[in-house]
């Protein structure tokens, strides 16, 4: 692949317009969020007074609040948020929306290249943005792939070959020059030349390799057409994607020449999955229709089909959980739709309601902790919906 063009970074003075991304709340959906987060305060409420002999404290006390909101300069859907120091960072959204920070996150201030113009600008979805030592990388749909080496103050557009495997879905910044690409396909990708030449890691696509070998163990894998979704990296290199259809997940570590099936051991969809504490050794969580949330045990076997998942004692009233991250070994954050928050204080096994967000309308899809960054933690949504953790 070749050259590409250096493209300014400028302010942008005037916010952008509502997202068209933006999910509607429902007119009883307030009252089903609230009813939601008394049912899970009363119940947290009533386990502390059978502890203690006392009397239940109300179960409005019994809610955690343990974020804040940060305002952003653009109500658009906000996809993703990465920094590359303490101070300065990145997030990213529907309709162009780019946005930077140099004081932690507390103030945000709008972005635009001075090559696009704003009609054009607005077409694209920034989904992903990777930093690491001042190198950064932005993955956006239609197809963009933009790459900086001095911390954003200029960026070039990366050119990529129409004949990819699929659409490329992620990319994470590994050091100078070097970045890690997927696609749809199930392809993976490495540079070290600042997306000059890439080269694959995987032999083969998913929908080849599982019409290739004997799937027959993992329901859902045989005769597999179709895309991945969720794929999410792990701090060593390790893979977790689940098939289009939620119906099974899949797994792949450095070394590896092809991706490797499981089965998803219960009937319902999968929505999202991920890595205990960022560590494919230490487990796997799950979510499924319905607000259903499950965790494997630590050092599961990826040579098997079935994982033994168990699953995690939390009351969404049908809520679907969209993200779960871990902020340390014992405590764990889910979000989901209206905007409804979870904290565990037990490793995943039981959940309470965090009234956080609770007034806001929206819907949350995304929550991080950066471990090098103090610990810093942040959840997304609709609406320019930005929450910092601040226990």
């Amino acid at each position: 692949l070749s050259g590409a063009s250096t493209m300014a970074f400028v302010p942008q003075s005037i916010s952008q317009g509502s997202s068209a991304l933006k999910m509607a709340a429902s007119t009883d959906g307030s009252d089903r969020r609230s009813f939601v987060g008394q049912t899970a305060s009363a119940a947290a409420a009533a386990s502390i007074a059978v502890a203690t002999g006392g009397v239940p404290v109300p179960a409005e006390a019994a809610a955690s609040m343990m974020w804040e909101q940060v305002k952003v300069p653009f109500e658009d859907t906000i996809y993703d948020i990465d920094f590359d120091s303490a101070d300065h960072g990145y997030l990213v959204g529907a309709r162009g929306a780019f946005a930077e920070t140099n004081d932690g996150g507390k103030t945000w201030e709008a972005r635009s290249f001075s090559n696009l113009d704003p009609d054009e600008e607005v077409t694209y979805r920034f989904q992903v943005a990777s930093f690491k030592d001042g190198e950064g990388w932005v993955l956006g749909k239609p197809t963009l792939l933009l790459h900086t080496k001095d911390s954003g103050k200029s960026w070039e557009r990366i050119p990529l070959s129409p004949k990819l495997p699929g659409e490329p879905s992620s990319i994470y910044a590994l050091g100078p020059s070097k970045a890690e690409m997927t696609t749809s396909s199930g392809a993976i990708y490495v540079t070290e030349n600042a997306g000059r030449n890439w080269k694959a890691q995987v032999k083969e696509t998913i929908d080849a390799t599982l019409n290739r070998i004997s799937s027959s163990g993992v329901s859902g894998a045989s005769y597999f057409t179709g895309s991945i979704i969720n794929q999410v990296r792990d701090d060593d290199g390790a893979y977790l994607a689940v098939s289009s259809r939620g119906n099974f997940f899949l797994t792949w570590e450095p070394g590896q020449d092809f991706w490797i099936p499981h089965n998803r051991g219960t009937p319902r969809r999968i929505q999202n999955m991920g890595f205990v504490e960022g560590d494919i050794n230490k487990g796997l969580w799950m979510t499924l229709n319905g607000g259903k949330v499950f965790v494997s045990p630590k050092e599961p076997d990826l040579t098997k089909d079935s994982f033994d998942f168990q699953e995690a004692n939390i009351k969404t009233g049908g809520y679907g959980v969209t993200d779960v991250a871990y902020r340390n070994d014992k405590e764990v954050w889910a979000v989901g739709g209206s905007n409804t928050m979870y904290v565990s204080q037990d490793a995943g096994k039981t959940f309470n309601f965090d009234k956080s967000a609770n007034n806001i309308p929206g819907n949350l899809y995304n929550v991080k902790f950066f471990k090098k960054f103090g610990n810093m933690g942040w959840a997304l949504g609709s609406n320019g919906l930005l929450l910092r953790y601040r226990g």
